[in-house]
């Protein structure tokens, strides 16, 4: 059972129902699929690298085209323009050329009257591909020098000169593994030709501007001339920020060869092979300290695995380094990043941008430093914290100005019993031969907004129409998460009207242009803002006129409960649009935002990437089988940081969701990519998400009751990925359990602690 506590955020807004969850409970929200085809649409199928590594000799299509129903291929030779994505990098094929770097990279597609007759075909084209020696691990790739950016060193004080003088130090390694986005509503895009050269693509996308952008480069066309819509994704997770991409340039380029429309949506097994993951790390590290645990000094080394392209590798890595400390004061410190080019899937975004990657080594360090010394692992870790007045500055020069760390910590440890529950849990281990249990406290401290600070902005529009009724466009996209629902809450409280008048529209980019992903837990932040200043644009062009009316101020006016308010008179608000518009008074509005305060030299890695931080904790219990290896989450309590929550029950819902996906990682999604590159855990049978028999029966979640101290939207707080990494309680507990196993301390348990890994580590 879920216990849901709401109390401790008295000035939290109403949690209402999410705007799509009956349409989505009734089977009639409308994704990419569902989109009614236009005449003489067809299906297109990838054609897919069967070598990790190897030069492309030939591409023999005989048999796909002589099965049923089969129109033709379409290879890198019908590409008009770049046959290069128009990324960042500019270092990833369109479809593969004279070479394929990994097994699953598109090489084609077949196009044929039904998806099924178009998959079918796909199989059947041959490739004549020459073998060459595959790099399939950061170690290997770090080896041989393969990266697919420079590394990036970030250095404060003197680490060296600091680690000699440290009483202790420790050195370790740790390798952690990726994930898999396991969003339910796979990658698909519909690309349309309309008339005049103008392009239609239905996309299930994070980012419908930059799908714009790459459809536009392939086709050698102008930006307006193509318009990207996407009304819902099922679920995301970062898996469509740049890679829905990918699909609508292929769509795109298959329908301008065939002159219809053309879809591509991906089965499972495909999407696992084709697509990129979040990206494995590895780590080399050493730490010096004190005798109360207290960090002097930490030299740390971190192996992206990026794949074979770029992708968004730069600025997950940077991420990393940026969130090295979590919660931590680190006074002297080098962090050496390399980004690893392997032949593997290009690895992309995935919750929480790298930041996972950074938080778990800290907190793994924290935890071998308790073991080592025989202290408390959160003693340790409350040791470390920032401070208020000094230790208030991170490792890329930003000082922590809103730390409320400790107050965090100490309440969430006094309300889930920690210190009695771990007296309990040793008196257990004491008497229980085979099964042991662990507990574990650990923070989190996440930055919010893109590390790339031209994409902290937005824009948004608001039509009121003359029945009083309200629409809301803003570029953000809903993927799930309440987006639209939160913007609409925005905008109704502007407004002054009932939730139920606000009605949310598909991100389009005819209507708002050049809008950013919808990423790094922004979402919110940025539209919602963005849809506050179009609404108060409306809403004073109204206060004005009732104001000229009733002989008052415009300030004099106010609207709440559907009603205008002046000195002299009280109208609905239904009423007053109805005149305004007799009047020729404007009712829409645009509005724009962009996050004040950050700035950061991108070479050096300093500054204020951040507008804020977002806080919380955990508290988790675990308990292993040391025979087996097998492990179960018993009890879980968390405390976050939402601010003052524009809707609790959707910032719950995400807490719960980010948490589990987080111990997903961490315990049982297990990518194996096999000696000759092949991923052979590409479907449900092989890759294992959490289920509902994963959840603790004790899962409770309060927010902390303080507004955010920045001047955000509504005094709230991000909540889409701050949460995952809360999860890594659940990783730290598992450490403990195996160190009792063990006789205590350190403890080398690389990530996913799957029953084999766990099992491995008590016997090590």
């Amino acid at each position: 059972m879920t216990v849901i506590d709401t109390d401790s955020n008295p000035a939290s807004g109403a949690s209402h129902p999410h705007e799509s969850a009956r349409a989505q409970v009734a089977g009639s929200a409308t994704y990419v699929d569902d989109i009614p085809e236009v005449k003489g649409t067809l299906h297109a199928a990838p054609i897919l690298s069967t070598q990790a590594h190897g030069r492309l000799l030939g591409v023999n299509a005989q048999a796909a085209l002589a099965m049923p129903g089969v129109r033709g291929v379409v290879l890198a030779g019908d590409i008009p323009g770049d046959p290069l994505l128009a990324t960042f990098v500019h270092d990833e094929p369109i479809f593969a050329r004279d070479k394929v770097e990994h097994i699953g990279q598109v090489v084609g597609l077949v196009l044929a009257n039904t998806v099924m007759q178009a998959r079918r075909a796909a199989r059947k084209v041959q490739l004549k591909i020459e073998p060459l020696p595959p790099l399939l691990t950061p170690r290997d790739a770090h080896a041989a020098k393969s990266y697919v950016l420079p590394p990036v060193t970030v250095r404060r004080g003197e680490p060296d000169a600091a680690m000699d003088r440290s009483k202790h130090t420790l050195t370790g390694q740790l390798e952690v593994g990726g994930q898999e986005h396991f969003y339910l509503e796979g990658q698909i895009a519909y690309a349309l030709p309309m008339e005049q050269g103008q392009w239609q693509i239905h996309s299930s996308t994070q980012h419908p501007g930059e799908v714009q952008h790459w459809v536009a480069h392939a086709l050698g066309l102008s930006n307006s001339a193509v318009t990207v819509q996407c009304r819902r994704m099922g679920g995301g997770f970062g898996g469509k920020e740049t890679q829905a991409g990918h699909l609508a340039v292929w769509a795109a380029l298959a329908a301008r060869k065939f002159g219809c429309p053309v879809k591509l949506r991906l089965d499972r097994d495909d999407d696992f092979m084709v697509t990129g993951k979040r990206h494995p790390f590895a780590y080399d590290y050493t730490v010096g300290f004190d005798d109360h645990g207290l960090i002097a000094a930490l030299k740390l080394t971190m192996l992206a695995n990026c794949g074979f392209s770029a992708d968004l590798s730069g600025p997950v890595a940077d991420r990393a380094i940026f969130h090295t400390d979590n919660a931590y004061f680190l006074s002297d410190v080098e962090i050496i990043s390399h980004r690893c080019k392997t032949n593997t899937q290009s690895h992309t975004a995935f919750r929480g941008f790298g930041g996972p990657q950074g938080v778990i080594v800290i907190e793994a360090i924290m935890g071998d430093i308790a073991r080592r010394l025989g202290l408390d692992p959160f003693d340790v870790r409350m040791r470390n914290l920032y401070g208020i007045e000094e230790r208030n500055v991170t490792h890329y020069q930003m000082k922590v100005e809103d730390n409320i760390l400790h107050p965090l910590l100490t309440r969430l440890a006094k309300d889930c019993g920690y210190r009695e529950r771990r007296q309990g849990i040793a008196a257990w281990n004491a008497q229980s031969p085979v099964i042991k249990r662990g507990i574990a406290i650990t923070p989190v401290k996440f930055g919010i907004s893109f590390t790339a600070t031209l994409f902290n902005q937005a824009g948004a529009l608001v039509h009121v129409y003359t029945d009083g009724s309200v629409q809301v466009n803003h570029g953000g996209t809903e993927m799930g998460q309440g987006l639209n629902t939160k913007v609409a809450q925005v905008v109704a409280d502007e407004l002054g009207v009932p939730f139920a008048r606000v009605c949310s529209t598909a991100a389009d980019t005819s209507k708002v242009p050049n809008a950013s992903a919808t990423a790094a837990s922004s979402g919110t932040d940025l539209n919602g803002r963005a849809a506050q200043f179009a609404a108060r644009h409306v809403r004073e062009n109204l206060a004005a006129f009732v104001g000229g009316m009733d002989n008052c101020g415009a300030g004099a006016v106010s609207f709440q409960g559907g009603r205008v308010i002046s000195p002299a008179a009280t109208r609905s608000f239904d009423e007053v649009v109805k005149a305004a518009y007799a009047n020729r008074i404007q009712l829409w509005s645009d509005g724009f935002y962009r996050t004040p305060k950050i700035h950061y030299d991108k070479t050096t890695l300093t500054g204020r990437p951040f507008y804020y931080f977002s806080y919380g904790a955990a508290c988790s219990e675990v308990a292993i089988d040391t025979l087996t290896g097998e492990s179960r989450v018993l009890e879980v309590d968390i405390l976050h940081d939402v601010g003052t929550s524009l809707n609790p029950a959707i910032d719950i819902g995400q807490i719960e969701g980010g948490f589990v996906q987080g111990m997903g990682w961490l315990t049982t999604e297990q990518l194996v990519w096999n000696d000759k590159g092949y991923l052979s855990t590409h479907a449900p049978s092989t890759y294992k998400i959490p289920a509902t028999g994963d959840i603790p029966e004790h899962f409770k979640v309060a927010l902390w009751p303080e507004p955010n101290r920045e001047d955000n939207v509504g005094a709230s707080k991000a909540v889409g990925e701050p949460p995952f990494m809360l999860a890594i309680s659940v990783w730290e507990a598992l450490r403990e359990a195996v160190a009792t196993a063990r006789g205590g301390g350190p403890v080398r348990l690389d990530a996913p602690a799957t029953a084999e890994t766990v099992l491995l580590a008590v016997r090590r």
